[in-house]
């Protein structure tokens, strides 16, 4: 009974194989095996390296940029540095001993006012009724006049009397001196107590270059080593002038010379 069974098993095997369509085997056979494509290996990327750079501000270079760089290169503008850029150091030359006296000087003392014009020396008419040689001060104007007839006369610019110090009256020249010395009255030591008791003639002599006395009074007509003065009401009296202008009075008038003062 085994052996018709298994038979027949065998038989039925052959008659499929027998009976299998040829397009059917054509087909199978014919699929061709799928291709497999591996991908060529690639190169591992390179080790990343932690690079250093002692330029960087925030991090201060060294170690501590080691640690925490990124392994990339600063910018180019980071990276090069300009060189500050200094002035070319010039050479130091010690002040010579004059240089170092005018600065002292003009750190002293202020800046004076320039000298007003209109007291320059010129011949102006003159209408009064004083003859020729006459000295007229007229004080309220700061001029001094020098009468030379035929309705002229020469006009200097003066300084007059501060307020109270003012005076009117006739004089006569009763000396002259060249660079005369100058003893302070005691009315005025009284006034300044800080004033030189006694100061002999020169450029540094407040009765400058040349000096007219009037009468038996304290009064002068002197030059002044304070040219911007002129056109003031500044001394105890006196009359001031440019020491050029009263250098050249000086030599136009003599002794006797009458002075009027209005």
């Amino acid at each position: 009974m085994l052996n018709k069974t298994t038979l027949a098993l065998l038989t039925s095997v052959s008659c499929l194989a027998a009976g299998y369509h040829p397009a059917v085997a054509y087909e199978f056979s014919s699929t061709p095996e799928p291709t497999v494509v591996y991908a060529e290996p690639q190169p591992a990327p390179p080790a990343r390296v932690r690079t250093a750079y002692a330029d960087r501000p925030n991090l201060g270079g060294g170690f501590i940029e080691f640690l925490f760089s990124d392994g990339a290169p600063p910018p180019s503008s980071r990276y090069y540095q300009r060189e500050p850029a200094y002035e070319q150091r010039r050479e130091y030359i010690a002040p010579t001993a004059p240089q170092l006296m005018q600065e002292q000087e003009a750190a002293i003392e202020p800046a004076h006012p320039e000298f007003d014009p209109r007291y320059e020396k010129q011949l102006v008419d003159y209408h009064g009724g004083e003859k020729a040689g006459t000295i007229v001060i007229d004080t309220p104007n700061k001029f001094l006049y020098l009468v030379q007839g035929e309705g002229k006369a020469l006009r200097y610019g003066v300084g007059v009397g501060r307020p109270g110090f003012t005076w009117s009256g006739v004089k006569t020249i009763t000396a002259k001196r060249e660079w005369p010395a100058w003893t302070p009255p005691k009315e005025m030591l009284a006034r300044r107590p800080d004033l030189p008791r006694h100061m002999e003639g020169g450029p540094a002599n407040p009765l400058g270059a040349r000096a007219m006395y009037l009468g038996s009074s304290l009064y002068r007509i002197h030059g002044s080593n304070e040219p911007w003065t002129i056109g003031t009401n500044v001394s105890s009296g006196c009359i001031r002038m440019r020491n050029e202008d009263v250098i050249d009075l000086y030599g136009r008038v003599g002794v006797g010379t009458k002075v009027v003062v209005i």
